[in-house]
């Protein structure tokens, strides 16, 4: 029997597929919103006509380029600030989804609000696993990917992660020495998850393991479909609010660029997909102080630099209870989104950090 994958699911992992606009998988996409629309079919029509007004709408050209300044395997360290003195800072995204949720619009980019703010603003990008890297797991990325673009920097970094990208930020601070340590949205103590989301998300890894298996790495539409049974209503919902959106606002060119990014990006590697979903989801291992990096138990809490905790109470995500306990702690009301790039982020996430920055010489 031939075990090879698919060409469709190769060009995937290769990251060549064609483009997509349209919720990834389309398919469970359109099961989610017949079933949850069945009893309001006026819902159901405006639902369809946003999926339809989402598919065929333009798109504006791509932000500028930004220069590459260190790389390690498919990873790549991009550049948004230049040299003032200050301490670099490193923005670490999560491995799921794009990097770009960070540099989103002209509008809508925390990175270059930092790198106006003054700060020499860095942010990686994970890139496309490539063929061999099945057994790359979420250690290694922080041992072979992000410890490498770190130390090729002249001076230590302060390392901003987000969402998983703290998880890798808070592993790379405890092996190398960082000027001081953010996170956004991390999930940290998986024990702070609602049983039933992590039932949810258990039985999706069982059902998505044998195929992940035989690729070789996790597609995105497996991650994807566990974030829409969180909330399947509010997936829905979002789409029909899109369909009365004024065509050409601010609203409505963030909707897209938001859903996008939802809706990008390449796969994960098996081993760091199996990381997720067994070691930190099933066995919290990164909450129990379990979690090894380079033979190292990682312990958010015994870090030696100054250190951030932000989390949310909005976040239907990542819980704020989930959040790793730092030196500070701060609480927002915003999404697990909205707080990177939604109407109040630049006043209630984006100004606070840079001041912190700032204060310890970012």
């Amino acid at each position: 029997m031939d075990t090879s994958p698919t060409p469709a699911f190769s060009a995937l992992a290769q990251g060549n597929a064609a483009p997509q606009h349209g919720p990834r998988p389309l398919p469970l996409f359109l099961n989610i919103l017949w079933r949850e629309t069945q009893d309001d079919p006026e819902l159901r029509k405006r639902a369809f006509q946003g999926l339809r007004k989402y598919q065929e709408a333009s798109r504006p050209s791509p932000q500028p380029a930004v220069p590459v300044v260190a790389s390690a395997g498919s990873a790549r360290l991009l550049r948004y600030g230049t040299e003032n003195g200050r301490f670099p800072v490193v923005f670490v995204p999560s491995l799921i989804n794009p990097p770009q949720v960070l540099d989103l619009s002209a509008s809508r980019s925390m990175l270059r609000h930092m790198s106006a703010a003054g700060h020499d603003a860095h942010l990686v990008d994970w890139g496309t696993p490539a063929a061999d890297d099945g057994a790359l797991g979420l250690d290694r990325h922080v041992t072979e990917r992000l410890l490498p673009m770190l130390a090729a920097l002249d001076r230590p970094a302060i390392v901003v992660g987000y969402c998983l990208g703290g998880n890798l930020a808070i592993g790379a601070a405890a092996l190398h020495p960082v000027k001081a340590l953010a996170t956004i949205a991390t999930p940290w103590d998986f024990d702070g998850f609602p049983a039933a989301d992590r039932e949810e998300i258990g039985a999706l890894w069982r059902s998505s393991k044998p195929m992940c298996q035989r690729l070789g790495y996790v597609p995105m539409e497996v991650l994807q479909s566990g974030f829409w049974a969180m909330d399947p209503a509010r997936t829905i919902r979002k789409y029909a609010a899109f369909a009365d959106m004024t065509p050409g606002s601010d609203e409505e060119h963030a909707f897209l660029a938001v859903e996008d990014w939802a809706n990008g990006g390449p796969p994960l590697s098996h081993a760091a997909g199996r990381d997720l979903f067994e070691q930190f989801y099933a066995a919290n291992a990164s909450g129990r102080g379990e979690w090894l990096v380079g033979g190292r138990a990682i312990d958010s809490r015994g870090l030696a630099c100054p250190t951030l905790s932000i989390r949310s109470a909005a976040d239907r995500i990542v819980p704020a209870a989930a959040a790793p306990e730092m030196a500070e702690n701060a609480t927002l009301n915003l999404g697990h989104v909205g707080m990177i790039v939604g109407g109040r982020a630049r006043t209630m996430l984006w100004e606070p950090l840079s001041q912190w920055l700032s204060s310890h010489g970012g």
